[in-house]
């Protein structure tokens, strides 16, 4: 019999079921003749570059990476060489954008600008500017906020602010936290509400708000949202709600984290949500996007959920075992690679499907079945098969790959077995488990190895015999 494998199930000490998501694993929907999906290798991480300080954001302009780097505005060119441009100050993430003739920064609450011409970096200084919290441009202005009012630069001078032009987001009281682009509209997003606004020109504040537009949730962080499949994808909620992943346009969400997202989110107080970074990555035929949690991340698949009819999730880990911080963030298309940037060290890396080590070092993978039904029977499992792409493993290296059972739903599970997954070029190997003990009535079975087996699982057959009561 075929048993799935694309996500699992278990049990905790709530007496609930949660799902089990494959972990630096990626699912994929595609028929191979074996299976209607497969799982294959997460993209490894090889380093790109050092530098000398932590990666805090990017932007590609006119086909060159820009990051800032530690307290510097940087330029990446394509072998990996940093040449510091400028000094921006602060910590933490930043947010870029790019106009016709400037790029814009906002890091330690200011507003920087490099100039594409006279390649000089400026900091608009006009009191009238306020704190900034984010930027973005829109028809000739750059557009920031201080939490209380939408702030345009002077559309002939981008170093001048008239006060005159402020504007507000005024239906929900909340903070104004982050200001996304989508269809030449300019988005507030509050804390709880999202609001539209269109350019309209005049004397004054230039853009009047989309009655239509109006979106009774908001976002919990400033970099916690991204513009994904044509809406607005955000980590938040509305009054009286906890947080999960929405997808938001034309004054309706939709949700697209289930219930075992929810709960991954919500462990997480506030305060750390308004710091986590979505961003979306289109690759292929997959459309990802990143939730960066402290000690995970997790992505959703909105081309494989539209082929599954539900949604598609799974983690990414640098982990040897179980889920751990991604090691990666601020991904960014250029020089025909994707470069991202380390969270925790001064390192840029590339993303290679012809590996799946994070910077050097084997991560491991993990998935597991849902539960096993044996309709009241007992049942001996005689062989279990992972069918399998092998033979493309770390050159030298001889991994094994894992299986255990639960017969208590996931609270318990039995001695690793282990089976070698085969060397480099051996691409006929099986890797079978024969004897596999009994159940009951139920029973889960995981899978665990690392990134040095490379292995794409096409699906899991068991032989099993059936001990009727």
């Amino acid at each position: 019999m075929k048993i799935p494998i694309l996500s699992g199930i278990f049990s905790d000490g709530n007496s609930d079921y949660r799902t089990s998501y494959p972990i630096n694993l990626v699912p994929v929907t595609k028929d191979t003749g074996v299976n209607d999906s497969y799982l294959r290798p997460a993209e490894g991480i090889e380093l790109f570059a050092s530098t000398n300080g932590i990666d805090r954001g990017a932007i590609v302009v006119r086909g060159v990476c820009y990051r800032v780097i530690g307290t510097k505005f940087c330029r990446v060119d394509r072998i990996g060489v940093i040449t510091e441009l400028g000094d921006v100050g602060g910590a933490g993430l930043v947010s870029l954008c790019q106009s016709f003739d400037n790029i814009g920064i906002a890091s330690n609450g200011n507003l920087f600008l490099w100039n594409l011409h006279t390649l000089f970096l400026q900091q608009v200084t006009d009191v009238d500017l306020g704190v900034v919290i984010t930027v973005n441009w829109l028809d000739g202005y750059f557009v920031t906020t201080d939490g209380e009012f939408i702030v345009v630069t002077d559309i002939n001078d981008p170093l001048s602010v008239n006060p005159l032009k402020y504007g507000s987001s005024e239906v929900s009281p909340d903070p104004i936290i982050a200001l996304p682009v989508l269809r030449n509209t300019l988005y507030a997003i509050n804390r709880y509400s999202i609001e539209g606004f269109q350019n309209i020109g005049g004397q004054f504040f230039p853009f009047q708000r989309i009655d239509g537009a109006y979106i009774q949730r908001g976002c919990v962080g400033t970099l916690a949202n991204c513009i994904y499949d044509e809406q607005i994808a955000f980590l938040g909620g509305g009054q009286n709600e906890p947080c999960a992943v929405w997808l938001g346009l034309n004054g309706s969400t939709t949700k697209i984290s289930t219930h075992e997202i929810d709960l991954r989110i919500q462990k997480y107080p506030e305060i750390i949500l308004s710091q986590v970074l979505v961003e979306t990555r289109l690759e292929r035929s997959h459309h990802w996007l990143y939730i960066h949690l402290p000690d995970e991340t997790l992505v959703y698949d909105s081309q494989a959920s539209q082929v599954m009819g539900a949604p598609v999730w799974f983690s990414l880990s640098s982990s040897i075992t179980g889920v751990g911080v991604y090691n990666a963030r601020n991904f960014i298309f250029a020089y025909d690679k994707w470069i991202c940037g380390d969270p925790s060290t001064n390192r840029l890396g590339i993303l290679s499907l012809e590996t799946g080590g994070h910077w050097g070092e084997p991560v491991g993978w993990e998935v597991q079945t849902k539960i096993i039904y044996g309709d009241t029977n007992g049942a001996v499992f005689w062989e279990l098969e992972l069918m399998c792409l092998t033979g493309n493993v770390s050159p030298g290296s001889n991994p094994v790959v894992s299986t255990q059972y639960s017969n208590d739903q996931g609270v318990t599970w039995s001695v690793p077995r282990a089976r070698i997954a085969g060397r480099n070029g051996v691409r006929e190997r099986r890797i079978n488990w024969l004897s596999n003990g009994s159940m009951n009535e139920r029973r889960i079975e995981r899978f665990t190895g690392n990134s040095d087996s490379h292995i794409t699982i096409n699906a899991l057959e068991a032989r099993i015999e059936v001990l009727y009561n």
